[in-house]
């Protein structure tokens, strides 16, 4: 069907004969019409009267649904923009137009791409405000409701922007809007994906609606367990409440709140999770701390103040190297890469903002972008998109990479390593986004707590297996190991080492010599000769130095390497490592004295970043007194 047919089609429906299905039949058939038939459809949609233009109007509606139904891809970029109009028709006059447009808004819902929720929400924040009709309002909630079943980790993701403009309409007067409200936001609170707060979800929406009951549920969330990393949705439910227990005439109640504040802030990973509440939460915490009369009290909310502070420090930190994602940006490198000056601009950036959802969620596999590839091809054929989408993925990927802001080191030292990298063991994410930057000669401590990921951070470099980390040809990487594998036991201290495969190039009297230089002669107490089964823990250590240095290693990685040790062992360990002034080592250890005296950098794993501070553990601990907590002190 051509223009001229679609055009006659959307003129039937003005007077109540044309049939819905045919105009999505039309539509299908010539794609380049969905622009007019949607603005055609979008002014009957907004005619006010009654009799026949509520007919033509309700007309309109169904029309907008028969399209969502059967051809949401080619039409969702032009129902996107024409959303305000179809929420201001809930509040028409004549019921049948109300219904059709409650009916066509849900279904849109129901039937759009979920990364579009990111396009259509400041139209229903705005929408869904104080002096807008109570009918488009609550169609608003409803609509903002729905995306718990429909959206649920786009909506968990805008839940930072969700709760403070749903929570406005939750003491409305109007009930419907009021219990629109409520409704919407007990479906968002199930999308929070916290376990340890989830069987509080009810409690913490009754907390709004009843205020009175804040110090019965401040005390019940006390009592929580709080174990899973906390993330911007779980924040985005729990920070009003603890902005009202703050705010309680009750001290018991403010302490309880300052305690789960000190609680929760050490389980975010990312502090950019926590940067739309700190400008609340911070003032709210010191007044609390100002105006505790108990010492007890106080102490406790100055503590939780101080560790808001650091969170807020690594917040503005992070934020130097994140970089948003943005529509025109994404929208000029989807236009470069399709080479075609034909195409709909108008379409292209209704795709680049759902590429901007998957780019602000970090979602960057072939899979998520599966529909991405389907309303691409829709707009530039399969063909195309095939040829370019994983080029383009990758470029949005980079183009919201973290970016290490300039480094102040003035250490001239030959750069080793500066890569960015994720890693994860098993399904655990140990490091997400983080930078490592390694010096020529340096000695770094490694801090973490336990199951941080030191050890299996180490063991990844030594294997390759760390993004971006330099190939072995250019920075060779030894993991010094002390322990003899059980079916090498049986060897002599020198075969013990020739066997190893990377040193298949060397003669027995190389070795030899480099043994020598840690002590293995002859004559003396360790012989090269003699059984590696024979040898005390200090030797066994001496031994696997000797190894590493035939590697001709630039990095050392030494998991507690003084463990066993005696005094004498310990001291040749220290001074063994203070020798090598072209080697760089990474160490692992509960020494403090060792990384004391051996240390020239703090590598530390918190928030599953890694973070470098110069100096050695007595500077670490100076300026990070928490770190006292990894030592016996």
């Amino acid at each position: 069907m051509n223009v001229q047919g679609v055009t006659a089609l959307l003129e039937t429906l003005k007077v109540g004969e044309g049939d819905a299905s045919s105009l999505v039949q039309a539509v299908t058939a010539e794609p380049k019409s969905i622009g007019s038939v949607i603005k055609g459809l979008t002014e009957q949609a907004a005619l006010p009267g009654k009799g026949p233009e509520a007919v033509s109007a309700t007309n309109a509606l169904k029309a907008f649904e028969a399209l969502c139904n059967g051809c949401m891809v080619i039409a969702e970029p032009y129902v996107t923009a024409s959303l305000e109009v179809l929420l201001l028709a809930a509040s028409n006059k004549d019921k049948n137009v109300r219904a059709a447009a409650d009916s066509a808004c849900m279904n849109f819902c129901a039937k759009m791409s979920p990364d579009n929720l990111r396009a259509i929400l400041p139209c229903m924040f705005a929408n869904s405000v104080g002096g807008k009709p109570f009918q488009t309002r609550a169609l608003c909630l409803n609509m903002i409701k729905s995306f718990g079943e429909n959206a649920p980790e786009q909506l968990g993701f805008a839940l930072p922007q969700v709760v403070p403009e749903v929570t406005a309409s939750m003491s409305e007067p109007k009930k419907d809007v009021a219990k629109a409200a409520l409704e919407a936001l007990t479906a968002a609170c199930e999308v929070i994906g916290n376990k340890d707060i989830e069987h509080m979800t009810g409690k913490i929406v009754r907390s709004i609606i009843a205020p009175a009951d804040v110090p019965e549920i401040m005390h019940a969330l006390a009592g929580v367990t709080f174990v899973q990393s906390v993330q911007s949705p779980a924040l985005a439910m729990v920070v009003p409440l603890l902005l009202r227990g703050l705010r309680s005439n009750l001290t018991a109640t403010r302490r309880q709140s300052a305690v789960i504040i000190d609680n929760m802030s050490k389980l975010v990973d990312d502090p950019i999770d926590a940067a739309p509440f700190l400008p609340t939460l911070m003032p709210a915490l010191a007044f609390a701390a100002d105006t505790m009369s108990d010492p007890e009290a106080r102490t406790v909310s100055e503590r939780a103040s101080k560790a808001i502070e650091r969170l807020s420090e690594e917040c503005e930190q992070a934020k130097l190297g994140s970089k948003a994602a943005e529509v025109p940006k994404v929208l000029a490198l989807l236009k470069t890469k399709l080479a075609n000056n034909k195409l709909d601009d108008f379409v292209l950036t209704h795709i680049a903002s759902m590429c901007c959802s998957l780019m602000e969620r970090k979602k960057f596999e072939a899979s998520e972008w599966v529909e991405v590839a389907t309303y691409l091809s829709a707009e530039a054929g399969a063909t195309k998109t095939d040829s370019i989408l994983d080029s383009f993925r990758m470029e949005c990927k980079e183009m919201v990479k973290f970016v290490l802001p300039p480094d102040d080191d003035e250490d001239a030292a030959e750069e080793l390593c500066n890569c960015q990298f994720t890693l994860a063991y098993g399904t655990k994410i140990l490091l997400h986004n983080t930078t490592m930057r390694l010096k020529r000669g340096h000695k770094y401590g490694l801090l973490g707590g336990n199951d941080s990921g030191k050890t299996t951070l180490m063991r990844s470099i030594a294997n390759g297996s760390v993004e971006g980390f330099p190939d072995p040809t250019t920075v060779r990487t030894v993991f010094v190991e002390a322990d003899i594998m059980g079916e090498l036991s049986h060897l002599s201290c020198i075969d013990y080492i020739m066997q190893d495969e990377r040193l298949s190039h060397l003669n027995r009297e190389e070795v030899l010599e480099t043994m020598a230089t840690v002590g293995f002669h002859e004559d003396g107490k360790a012989k090269p000769n003699n059984g590696v089964s024979t040898l005390s823990g200090g030797w066994r250590m001496k031994l696997a130095m000797a190894r590493a240095m035939l590697q001709n290693a630039d990095i050392l990685l030494l998991d507690e390497p003084t463990n066993h040790l005696d005094v004498i062992n310990v001291a040749w360990v220290k001074s063994y490592i203070n020798s090598l002034t072209h080697v760089t080592c990474i160490m692992v250890s509960h020494d403090k004295t060792f990384l004391n005296e051996c240390c020239t950098d703090i590598l530390s794993i918190e928030r599953l970043k890694l973070k470098h501070v110069k100096g050695n553990l007595e500077h670490f601990i100076s300026v990070n007194p928490d770190a006292k907590a990894f030592f016996q002190y």
